[in-house]
């Protein structure tokens, strides 16, 4: 309608003299809200005839959605406007350093693990692995425990569910990764000179046993192998773990089922302040069992026991790795979070490889 041209001139004028977003939503209000003019002029749509309604609604409709856009667009060509001269005067100085980023870490078992297994690769001995459910024969029976064994009974050692009438042969959570050498000589024979690293499960759990946790086992087998390069063995990796330069090492007489003669290993320490020390003072700490590998275990595992001897032991990796690093409670291991490993200088790139030997 042409009486309508000159409202939406002034609005049309209003908006383009708009400034900024705040003049503009001024506009928006005074034109188009409740009390807007030209809200207004749409309730008295009401006291027209039928023909001047349908007419006078129709314009008015278009001049809302007109102004309504030009609200819009002028809205977003301030904006526009806004955010070029903020480019013009703000800059971005693209040789400053990046956020620094937090870094992972490794698992201190796992670090450990990785530790053992580059000193002993420098010894020659090769890495083997096996299967952690085993059955009752690799991990008992080969390994001469006798049946009457406590390691044997439930209350000691998982033991894989049977269906009734399952005659199966028993399968058990492997008690430790000795069965892994009886594996491990079955398939390269002797001469052989293998670790054995893995998880383990043995019904226990205080501050020094956890239900789960990690042993590595040691095997050597030769003609002329001794107890002598037993004790060399691991006098050189007890240096090279605990990088300590005087290791001393006592062997106590014991009992396993798996060697004859059996020793118990300590070695010398001390505990001044609080503070456990490697290699120094008048106190023993045991680490490790070991031993000269029993016939029975040699024969079970194919090898004539007439012609090959060796050694074997075994190590607890989360206990080795508590003494080393001064970690007070085994079960810290399983309930640990970032600023725990942080706590005991486990940070990303302490990772030791076996071609660049240890890197600290």
């Amino acid at each position: 309608m042409d009486d309508l041209n000159p409202l939406r001139q002034t609005w049309l004028d209003r908006i383009a003299g708009a400034a900024d977003p705040a003049q503009i939503e001024e506009v928006r209000l005074a034109a188009l809200g409740k009390k807007g003019e030209i809200s207004l002029k749409m309730r008295e749509l009401g006291k027209m005839t039928p023909e001047e309604r349908q007419t006078t609604g129709r314009a008015l409709n278009e001049l809302r959605d007109e102004i309504d856009a030009a609200l819009r667009a002028r809205k977003l060509a301030l904006e526009d406007a806004a955010l070029d001269a903020r480019l013009k005067d703000e800059w971005l100085d693209v040789t400053l350093p990046g956020r620094p980023r937090r870094q992972g870490t490794i698992h201190p078992i796992s670090q450990v693990t990785e530790e053992i297994t580059a000193i002993f690769a420098d010894m020659g001995f090769a890495v083997a692995e096996g299967p952690q459910v085993e059955s009752d024969w690799y991990n008992f029976d080969a390994l001469n425990i006798a049946p009457e064994h406590p390691a044997r009974q439930e209350h000691d050692t998982f033991f894989m569910h049977r269906e009734p009438g399952d005659d199966r042969p028993p399968h058990v959570l492997r008690t430790h990764t000795s069965p892994v050498q009886i594996r491990a000589m079955k398939e390269q024979g002797a001469p052989i000179r293998v670790i054995a690293p893995g998880r383990v499960y043995r019904m226990d759990m205080d501050q020094t046993h956890t239900p789960m946790f990690h042993q590595i086992e040691g095997l050597a087998i030769g003609r002329d192998i001794s107890m002598a390069q037993l004790k060399w063995t691991l006098e050189e990796f007890c240096r090279a773990f605990f990088e300590v330069d005087e290791v001393e090492l006592r062997f106590r007489a014991s009992h396993f089922p798996f060697t004859e003669p059996s020793a118990e290993v300590d070695i010398r320490c001390s505990w001044e302040g609080g503070q456990l020390k490697i290699g120094q003072g008048n106190s023993w700490l045991e680490i490790l069992g070991s031993g000269m590998v029993h016939p029975n275990v040699l024969r079970a595992a194919g090898i004539d026991s007439d012609q090959w001897q060796g050694f074997a032991f075994g190590v607890g990796i989360d206990r080795i790795a508590m003494l080393k690093y001064g970690i007070p409670d085994l079960r810290a291991f399983f309930e640990s979070d970032l600023r725990w490993l942080r706590h005991y200088g486990f940070a990303a790139g302490d990772m030791p490889s076996i071609a660049g030997g240890l890197s600290k």
